[in-house]
């Protein structure tokens, strides 16, 4: 069986160089509607991506799976991973726990999601995000949900200085329509939507697509439901030897993305930088021994 480590979203992403035309169509039509797409019958499968059955059964082998009903399983199981309860997630690492100190066994959790995260990451469609985010002609609307609403406070923070012509949307959702009411084509959201994935997210994402906006969703490994109509989506792995999931590699890819549209956008950014500072001196917000 295809290793647990890794979603299969993952492996077939690895795959997809080596696929025949007919598996990468295959393929393709999967990630499309992942998991979904692989849990009814093989025969309606090859039908929505119009294949044989025969090469369902092919790609499937391929990917480490003795035949379509193990390759379902393996679906089941990612789709009880991404609602885990904290208290769940923390008895499943518990039973394996090696016998390292806690110190060793995150950080070595950590560096491998980054090392997986990284892997997956497309240079150009990394371009592609942070060219959006630089274009100041697009508003920017920063959207976290219960969790990840520290994120996209963070990133935020950051883009303020910049860039102008952005705005922090509340996690509280009663507000959601008031910022959606300004929102208009060409704009961009950025959208942070982690397991156990949030209705009310969900629905702002529509809304906003409705309206012509551009969506890019950061999210996790077995990626949120957004990412069926996101422009671009970066899956992030966060599974850690704990109760909760961990974000650093989300904190990495953010700080990444910072660096790049600062330095894209970096003569405005020295003023702006600049104009910031002056005003910290005049409120004397921060003490300096000079």
């Amino acid at each position: 069986m295809a290793s647990t480590e890794r979603t299969i979203s993952d492996l077939i992403q690895d795959m997809l160089d080596d696929l025949t035309r007919a598996e990468r169509q295959l393929a393709l039509s999967v990630l499309e509607g992942y998991p979904a797409s692989g849990l009814g019958p093989l025969s309606a499968l090859a039908k929505d991506a119009g294949v044989s059955v025969p090469t369902v059964a092919r790609m499937v082998q391929k990917l480490g799976y003795k035949g379509y009903p193990e390759f379902q399983a393996g679906l089941r199981e990612e789709l009880k991973a991404t609602v885990k309860t904290p208290i769940a997630k923390h008895d499943s690492w518990a039973e394996a726990a090696p016998s390292g100190h806690i110190l060793n066994r995150f950080t070595e959790a950590v560096l491998e999601n980054i090392r997986h995260t990284l892997g997956q990451i497309d240079p150009d469609t990394f371009d592609r995000a942070c060219d959006l985010m630089a274009d100041k002609e697009r508003h920017i609307y920063i959207v976290g949900g219960r969790i990840t609403h520290t994120l996209a406070e963070y990133f935020f923070l950051h883009m303020q200085v910049v860039r102008p012509n952005l705005t922090h949307v509340p996690s509280t959702s009663n507000t959601w329509p008031h910022y959606l009411l300004n929102a208009k084509e060409g704009d961009v959201f950025v959208i942070f939507d982690v397991r156990r994935y949030e209705n009310n997210t969900l629905k702002l994402a529509e809304i906003a697509k409705s309206r012509g906006a551009k969506l890019i969703l950061i999210t996790d490994q077995w990626r949120s439901p957004i990412h069926q109509m996101s422009d671009i989506c970066f899956s992030n792995r966060i599974g850690a030897p704990s109760a909760w999931d961990s974000m650093a590699t989300i904190m990495l890819l953010l700080e990444t993305i910072i660096s790049a549209v600062q330095t894209l956008n970096w003569s405005e950014t020295k003023e702006r930088i600049e104009g910031l500072e002056d005003m910290f001196d005049q409120t004397k917000l921060f003490r300096k021994f000079t």
